[in-house]
């Protein structure tokens, strides 16, 4: 089989496969029957809670009674002590707070009272009656330390006594109403306050604020873990610190309440979280990339692909939550969908050699040309080459007419609306509608992914050739209507132009000339590269040399920085330029497109999206342009390659629509008004990046494909939506092909 190889990668680690995912283990009631109500560390490590009058311990993924430690007669709590023997407490377990052990000595903090357990003897510690405690901790010499509504405080020989704590500008911390306290694994102390957070360390006191990195302040406690880790509970979630970054997780898919009332982290890393909607547990189980890949390909083959040509996009569930009743249904981009799928099952197949992801891209494949094969005959047939959108069976509900309001508030927001019909015509042999008005953004799907799937999976001539036709009559289609996608009512459909009359000279189309002008580019290349005849590169030169589209793919997109503009247009984009310097000859062009690339990169590498940075490392690491004041590098910089590990590395397993609140968090700036993705208007949704410039993880944020605004802060859902792991699966997939990411 002939394929091209992958780019060399010189001086680069690829992303290592094994890592620790983080998962929501307990937000569907898996948890201690009953409402969990304390929360306690095992002399093993292990996570207990005591639910029911009872006592249960999380072990092997389940939760499993402790026999002999239910509540007395009287209700008095009843707990193991030191030795694991069970220990009565002189009260019930509503007035504790906190259980906290440390080698033979275990401590019961209450509203207004600390006892200290030895022996079975319980020693009351004091406490001044005006204040409240929320939380105490013992560090390694063994002093007890207490956050509490009056503020930090330690305990001497002499009682309780404030510790104030100088930032050393002018500023004093922990002086009142501290939230929480705890000491880690390294012996490093730590307080929590609405004035943010501090840690003493070997060398002095540290502080964090939203400036710093951290996500929220209205803490409820904190939480340390075995490794140096330390978690935050809060009224609006939990966060994680590991020491370099912060992890905010709040909403459903994380935690089954946002409010935070007590936590436990057992040795194992595992994070108990009792909140205002149960208990919720946080694991992370060591898993390697391609086991995530293999989770998403189950889910896509099994919940999402519809029709037996399997369509890729996504499926509303008939039931919240439960997969078992998704019902996918057509999709104005099904195509695009498709093609991206499949472009990543042609990477999975020339990394690997799995045959099955070379099976899956030939069901992309054939799904792709029966969207051109359904447009011809029938009572509406397109020009040949034509592409449909989608196609739906002819025995469900006729999508026809759109509807006189429909149509009418469509024209008047958008003034090159067409108004026709029908919609979706017939297929000859009637039994399937297809989506007419196919746009620009389908087209850069189709012919993203049908070169790679000549070069990389095809296997025989037959196939290849079946390939060509496809190609072939789709570039003829352009030419033989002035570069425009001409629908079944013979005009252009209301993306599909790329004829020099209009995108050069109407107004109406300004905004498109420079990324439509990139794509007829595109296609053109990519129709010479299949199909081997010169007349689609000679019509490409035309373009370039008498109507200037090398100039105007130098601006693509209209965009005043990071988060302006359009983000479909981003994706599109991306496909393009990798197609067109892959497969391109022409050096004096490509040289072109290289220095348009990069200034496109340079506004989307904020947005850790490792397909985008895929696709531009592959084209242009170690690159450089020449200008009239020399050649510099156009090689990607920063952290590129960690930015898209981490994303990688971040993706949920759980891929439904769940809410995700971000707007509030301490560690965002707003975008100003140029940024906006819309500049006639402002945006009407908040939209920020967090302080390090970048935009928020991908555990914080819910989306189906990578042409959503990644500057939002906000995400709605009810999680009844599943999205397909396309985004996860191709940056994967093309990270392995091209060497940045290690072979499984």
């Amino acid at each position: 089989m002939a394929c091209l190889t992958a780019f060399s990668v010189v001086g680069l680690t690829p992303i290592p496969q094994l890592f620790q995912q983080e998962i929501a283990a307990n937000v569907s009631g898996l948890g201690p029957p009953g409402a969990a109500s304390l929360l306690d560390r095992a002399p093993n490590g292990a996570v207990r809670a005591y639910s029911g009058n009872q006592w249960w311990e999380y072990r092997d993924r389940s939760w499993q009674k402790l026999t002999g430690f239910s509540a007395d007669k009287e209700g008095k709590l009843t707990l193991p002590d030191p030795s694991g023997k069970p220990f009565a407490l002189p009260f019930g377990s509503t007035e504790v707070l906190q259980v906290f052990r440390k080698g033979n000595r275990l401590w019961v903090c209450r509203d207004h009272a600390v006892d200290e357990i030895v022996n079975g003897t319980t020693r009351s510690l004091g406490w001044p009656e005006a204040s409240r405690i929320f939380q105490i901790a013992v560090d390694w010499s063994g002093t007890v330390w207490a956050a509490s509504s009056a503020g930090l405080f330690r305990l001497q020989s002499a009682g309780w006594m404030s510790e104030k704590v100088s930032d050393g500008l002018g500023r004093y911390w922990a002086v009142d109403d501290v939230r929480g306290v705890a000491v880690d694994s390294l012996d490093r102390l730590w307080f929590a306050t609405k004035a943010g957070v501090g840690c003493r360390t070997s060398t002095g006191w540290q502080f964090y604020e939203g400036r710093d990195g951290l996500p929220w302040n209205d803490f409820t406690g904190i939480f340390a873990g075995p490794r140096g880790e330390v978690w935050f509970g809060t009224h609006l979630g939990a966060i994680r610190f590991d020491g370099s970054d912060w992890h905010y997780r709040q909403g459903p898919l994380w935690l089954p309440g946002d409010n935070v009332r007590a936590g436990v982290v057992g040795g194992d890393g595992t994070a108990a979280f009792l909140t205002d909607g149960g208990l919720g547990l946080i694991e992370f189980r060591p898993m390697a990339l391609a086991a995530k890949a293999a989770v998403y390909e189950e889910e896509i083959a099994r919940y999402i692909k519809r029709t037996p040509f399997g369509y890729v996009a996504g499926a509303p569930l008939g039931k919240r939550a439960d997969r078992s009743s998704a019902q996918p249904v057509d999709d104005d981009n099904d195509g695009l969908w498709t093609a991206m799928y499949g472009a990543g099952e042609c990477f999975s197949f020339a990394a690997t050699g799995d045959p099955q992801a070379r099976i899956r891209a030939r069901q992309a494949f054939e799904a792709l040309r029966f969207l051109q094969d359904v447009t011809q005959g029938g009572e509406h047939p397109a020009p040949k080459g034509f592409i449909a959108r989608s196609v739906r069976a002819s025995d469900l509900p006729d999508p026809n007419p759109l509807g006189e309001d429909e149509d009418q508030r469509l024209k008047n927001e958008d003034q090159l609306w067409k108004s026709y019909q029908p919609r979706w015509p017939k297929s000859a042999d009637g039994k399937w509608y297809w989506k007419s008005d196919t746009s620009s953004d389908e087209l850069d799907g189709h012919l993203f992914f049908y070169p790679l799937y000549f070069d990389l999976c095809a296997d025989s001539d037959a196939e290849k050739e079946r390939v060509r036709e496809v190609v072939r009559n789709l570039a003829d289609h352009f030419l033989s209507h002035d570069f425009n996608l001409i629908d079944h009512d013979g005009r252009p459909t209301r993306w599909g132009v790329f004829g020099p009359k209009t995108l050069n000279s109407s107004p109406s189309w300004w905004a498109e000339r420079g990324l439509n002008s990139l794509s007829i580019l595109t296609y053109l290349t990519v129709a010479t590269h299949v199909t081997g005849d010169p007349k689609y590169e000679a019509a490409a030169q035309q373009l370039i040399t008498a109507h200037g589209y090398g100039q105007n793919i130098m601006f693509p997109k209209v965009q005043f920085g990071p988060g302006s503009g359009n983000h479909s247009d981003d994706e599109m984009a991306f496909m393009c330029y990798y197609s067109l310097l892959r497969y391109s000859k022409n050096d004096a062009l490509k040289a072109q497109v290289r220095h348009s690339f990069f200034n496109y990169w340079c506004q989307e590498a904020p947005e850790l999206n490792p397909f985008f940075n895929f696709t531009y490392a592959s084209q242009s690491l170690d690159g450089k342009v020449t200008t009239a004041w020399g050649s510099f590098s156009v090689s990607p910089w920063g952290d590129w390659l960690e930015d898209s590990r981490a994303t990688l590395y971040g993706f949920p397993l759980d891929r439904l629509n769940w809410p995700h609140r971000n707007s509030h968090r301490l560690d965002l700036i707003r975008l100003p008004r140029q940024a906006g993705r819309d500049l006639e208007s402002p945006d009407k949704i908040p939209r920020g990046r967090r302080v390090n410039g970048k935009v928020l993880p991908v555990e914080n944020r819910q989306f189906d494909h990578w042409n959503t605004d990644p500057w939002e802060l906000d995400y709605g859902g009810n999680a009844d939506h599943l999205s397909a792991g396309t985004v996860f699966l191709l940056p994967y997939y093309m990270g392995l092909y091209h060497g940045y990411v290690e072979k499984p």
